[in-house]
């Protein structure tokens, strides 16, 4: 009858010392319960030990983890509808905090820290304009608010380490779309309305030195042409001085010619004169 009894002790202490002892992983923390209350927290990774049967322990991750959040709409200080895409990095900090708020569920916590962090977000994007959200420097409407996300976090036990805004859209559904497009249009119609000015100034400006540089290349060629011809008239008056002075007959003769050329060059002229008119004395035939 001993050995059975010793038996049953070895099992029962064996079990005991089972439920005694339990191992918090790498990068996690615990708390243990007695009878539903806490009475240690924060335990390290490694071996711990507790009571059996009336202590329990409770392990958490403690490593950083991202916290997702739906896209949500803000409106700017101008009034006009965005859609904000981010998520937020952070870890439990406070186990204790962190148990009492959410009962030990992470997805509790979550659901409560969404909203922390959606209500700073709108602090900051309300403040601002359409321009300076979408543009801007998305770093800086976080570090404003990231201290005051981490104060409302800290009742959750939570620490948030950082935040990034993913995407910023403008929501289809709104009339932000069509008024930047017809911003966009009006900015686009004002810049070709003043190339096209400074275009037609630089048109007039090239026709106007056209017009000059013509006319100046007009009035030269004439002065030139003017000047040639003088010069022409001059070395003809001076070669037929020359052959009159050297042949009188044959400047007669030619000068003769001339005058026929003229007065019947179209063949149609009809002169009436004297036979014996000086003007026919070429014409006459000595035979």
């Amino acid at each position: 009858m001993r050995y059975p009894a010793l038996i049953a002790l070895a099992v029962a202490t064996l079990f005991a010392l089972m439920g005694s002892v339990f191992v918090v992983p790498e990068g996690g923390g615990a708390i243990v319960l007695n009878l539903g209350r806490v009475v240690r927290t924060d335990l390290g990774p490694g071996l711990h030990f507790k009571w059996p049967l009336v202590e329990t322990q409770l392990t958490f991750d403690r490593r950083l983890i991202v916290l997702p959040a739906e896209p949500e709409r803000y409106l700017t200080s101008e009034r006009k509808d965005v859609s904000v895409d981010f998520f937020a990095v952070g870890r439990i900090e406070n186990l204790r905090a962190f148990y009492r708020a959410t009962g030990g569920d992470e997805k509790v916590g979550n659901e409560r820290l969404a909203p922390i962090i959606k209500d700073s977000l709108r602090n900051e994007i309300n403040t601002r304009t359409l321009s300076e959200v979408v543009s801007g420097d998305r770093g800086d409407i976080v570090a404003k608010q990231l201290q005051a996300i981490n104060q409302g976090a800290a009742t959750l036990g939570i620490r948030i380490v950082d935040l990034r805004i993913k995407q910023i859209d403008l929501p289809t559904d709104s009339r932000v779309i069509s008024d930047v497009y017809s911003r966009m249009r009006a900015q686009r119609q004002q810049v070709a309305s003043r190339l096209r000015a400074e275009g037609a100034e630089q048109a007039q400006l090239i026709r106007a030195n056209a017009d000059r540089d013509s006319a100046v290349i007009v009035a030269e060629a004439e002065r030139d042409a003017q000047r040639l011809r003088g010069e022409g008239d001059a070395e003809a008056a001076r070669l037929y001085a020359d052959a009159a002075q050297k042949d009188t007959g044959f400047y007669a003769f030619q000068r003769s010619l001339e005058a026929y050329r003229r007065a019947f060059g179209n063949g149609q002229t009809v002169i009436v004169v004297d036979k014996n008119d000086p003007f026919l004395q070429y014409l006459k035939s000595d035979r």
